[in-house]
């Protein structure tokens, strides 16, 4: 009897430290409490795993210039407002720059590898994601061989979804003089502090004036090729002119984070690297027919691929008109950041949301908001803004999948258009904001993105942009099934129990 109570008051004390700790965020205290009260003083240990009890490094990539920033007087009201909202979360400001929308893996990586192949100076390349597959390997060898001519390339990765990534491959790089460095790698002492906060971006920068950034990691998934995996729908952008400067500030500021990997010898000079390098294991699509230019191999790659089933052919999509689009656009480039008080994605959505005065037209894989989020989107519909939400009727995610229907039934009642995309694998994330204004990142509707990976995104102000992406969204929906609030009405019992428990998870999806 005396253990019992002494474990009842010890589990008490842990729960006060978890609700004064996470006072400031109650759905994720209510969710540790409840996980407390079922696994007394271990759901602490667990709380204590998940939310990193040793502060993380971050301070937020600002500057001062960042008051003086507006849009021309051409724009709408809705875009002046949230350009003025977003000014203090910024990286530097309001940019100019030229935006290429890209819709799916193959264009992504062919202007990828054409830029690489045309680097003069740096290459700096960041992913969350970086598989050592046909598309891993080809982009691995390029880096080599950029690095062997003298251009300087540095490379993280993220230490969770780049966990495969084989030591060799690094090691390999790093001979060809490659800097290499691993975000919050899961080894000692990271892993015992840090492991569930995630390096989620998406970015390289070639030379300072190019850069790519959006939902594409590097994986032959995307490309929609992968057979178990099937069609993938995503969504990319290149970005040229000052623009690309701000992700570059964003890259060095996560490389300052990240942890340099240890060579087994002394780097070898770039000179002696290209006799020495290995061969590509496995056939590729990307190694056939380089041309110093990348042009005429990157048209081969899309003749031969269009054939095969899944890819581009067949969506809708005019690849070859979309290749040289590129748009005039003011760029504002944010970073999310768990380092930091201020969840400057989640502001960034909830600014977007309730500045919209005509239409929203919401893409995202994973649906997990918070009440706040909610909130903004039913506020929206019932001001009369036209919001159409875009979502994949079955994801890679299947926990996600259950807790996200729990969230329907209140939108759809708010007069919120909800489309279930039914063609394969929707990854994109994008919001379209009164047809002129653009969001597209690599951040979802979760607390995860929100709160505990770092995370970036860019709001575009371009009609060119908004009307690229419009059009794309209204193909998707041609692939979509309209959720009505009968579908969710006619669910089991069992089913719906099912997704109310995989709601409790939404603190850590």
């Amino acid at each position: 009897m005396v253990f019992i109570l002494g474990l009842y008051l010890i589990n008490t004390l842990l729960m006060l430290i978890v609700a004064v700790r996470e006072a400031r965020k109650p759905a994720k205290a209510l969710f540790w409490l409840t996980i407390s009260l079922i696994i007394p003083v271990i759901g602490f240990g667990l709380y204590l795993c998940t939310s990193n009890p040793v502060r993380i490094r971050g301070e937020r990539l600002t500057s001062p210039h960042n008051e003086t920033d507006t849009l021309p007087g051409s724009f709408s009201r809705s875009a002046s407002a949230i350009a003025h909202a977003l000014r203090h979360l910024t990286v530097h400001g309001l940019r100019t720059g030229r935006v290429q929308v890209l819709i799916n893996g193959i264009e992504t990586y062919e202007k990828l590898i054409e830029s690489l192949q045309n680097v003069q100076r740096t290459i700096d390349i960041e992913y969350f994601i970086y598989r050592d597959d046909q598309i891993g390997r080809r982009i691995t060898d390029l880096l080599i061989e950029r690095s062997a001519a003298g251009v300087r390339v540095r490379f993280i990765r993220d230490g969770w979804g780049s966990r495969k990534f084989p030591r060799a491959q690094i090691l390999r790089m790093m001979d060809a003089g490659i800097e290499c460095r691993t975000f919050f790698p899961m080894r000692f002492p990271w892993v015992l502090s840090n492991w569930n906060y995630r390096d989620h971006c998406k970015i390289v920068v070639i030379d300072g004036a190019e850069a790519f950034t959006g939902g594409i990691n590097v994986g032959y998934e995307y490309t929609g090729l992968k057979p178990n995996v099937g069609f993938w729908r995503d969504t990319h952008l290149f970005i040229a002119g000052e623009a690309a400067v701000d992700l570059l500030a964003v890259f060095d500021s996560h490389w300052g984070i990240a942890s340099p990997e240890q060579s087994r010898t002394k780097t070898r000079s770039n000179a002696n690297i290209a006799p020495t390098r290995k061969p590509i294991q496995q056939p590729s699509p990307f190694s056939k027919n380089i041309d110093p230019s990348g042009r005429a191999a990157i048209s081969g790659w899309l003749t031969e691929w269009s054939v095969e089933p899944g890819t581009t052919a067949g969506s809708g999509t005019d690849t070859g008109q979309q290749k040289e689009a590129l748009h005039e656009a003011y760029v504002q480039t944010l970073e999310g950041n768990p380092g930091i008080p201020t969840p400057v994605i989640r502001e960034a959505y909830f600014i977007c949301l309730t500045q919209a005065d005509r239409t929203l037209d919401i893409t995202t894989p994973y649906f997990v908001p918070d009440a706040d989020i909610m909130m903004a989107i039913k506020t929206a519909a019932a001001r009369g803004v036209r919001v159409r939400m875009l979502v994949p009727r079955q994801s890679d995610q299947k926990i996600v999948d259950l807790a996200s229907l729990t969230y329907y039934g209140e939108l759809l009642e708010a007069g919120v258009h909800i489309y279930q995309y039914d063609k394969g694998m929707l990854h994109a994330k994008v919001m379209i904001i009164d047809g002129e204004i653009a969001e597209v990142g690599a951040a979802n509707y979760d607390l995860r993105s929100f709160r505990l990976d770092y995370e970036v995104c860019e709001i575009l102000y371009s009609v060119g942009v908004a009307r690229e992406l419009t059009e794309q969204f209204e193909r998707d929906l041609l692939d979509s099934v309209q959720l009505r609030i009968e579908d969710l009405v006619q669910r089991s019992l069992p089913r719906r129990t099912l997704e109310q428990a995989a709601r409790l998870l939404a603190p850590l999806l």
